[in-house]
């Protein structure tokens, strides 16, 4: 018996799923703008409580490496690398693309970006950044429900690889500081 958590908060969201022999045992989800990295944990042992399961019985993990918002991926990313290290179990990163193409390996797979443009990934392609108006016939994966449920049957399939990074398409919007940084004084 194989038993997979998933989670996901690349959106306003936390999304996570338990499943056991690739059947979905339990789901849980909570919309946030923010705040994922202090309701992760607690909805995890939430879902774990509900599926009657020990963290002990974990056989691997499944998270959502995006693309999306850049704080929630490296929140999900971390807290599994995390838990993965503390529980002796592999932590499978998979892509938004990654789960839709699981079930429509022939589709062209989308996800919404900011300022009216949408990440676009065809069938063993590259994942690019593009207008919206060029995602006509694209599949979106809006559901995160659903979304963290397909990461966890990808997971559970997936030959364990290199630890879980986040899926980067474009760069953050953040900048490196402007302002001249301190003078480091050495005491020796």
């Amino acid at each position: 018996m194989t038993n997979v958590l998933a989670f996901d908060t690349s959106g306003s969201y936390c999304a996570a799923a338990v499943l056991r022999d690739g059947e979905t045992v339990v789901t849980a989800h909570e919309d946030m703008a923010r705040g994922q990295a202090e309701r992760l944990m607690p909805l995890l042992q939430n879902l774990m409580t509900d599926a009657g399961l020990q963290w002990s019985d974990l056989d691997r993990i499944g998270v959502g490496v995006g693309p999306g918002n850049f704080t929630g991926i490296r929140i999900a990313v971390s807290t599994a690398r995390g838990l993965a290290l503390g529980l002796g179990i592999p932590a499978i990163g998979v892509s938004t693309f990654d789960a839709i193409h699981f079930d429509m390996p022939d589709a062209v797979a989308a996800v919404v970006a900011p300022r009216g443009q949408v990440y676009v990934c065809p069938p063993g392609g590259t994942p690019e950044l593009r207008p919206m108006t060029e995602a006509v016939g694209a599949i979106f994966l809006s559901n995160p429900v659903l979304l963290a449920e397909r990461i966890g049957r990808v997971a559970a399939t997936r030959e364990p690889g290199p630890r879980p990074a986040p899926l980067y398409v474009r760069p953050a919007d953040a900048a490196p500081s402007r302002d001249t940084p301190p003078v480091i004084l050495d005491d020796a």
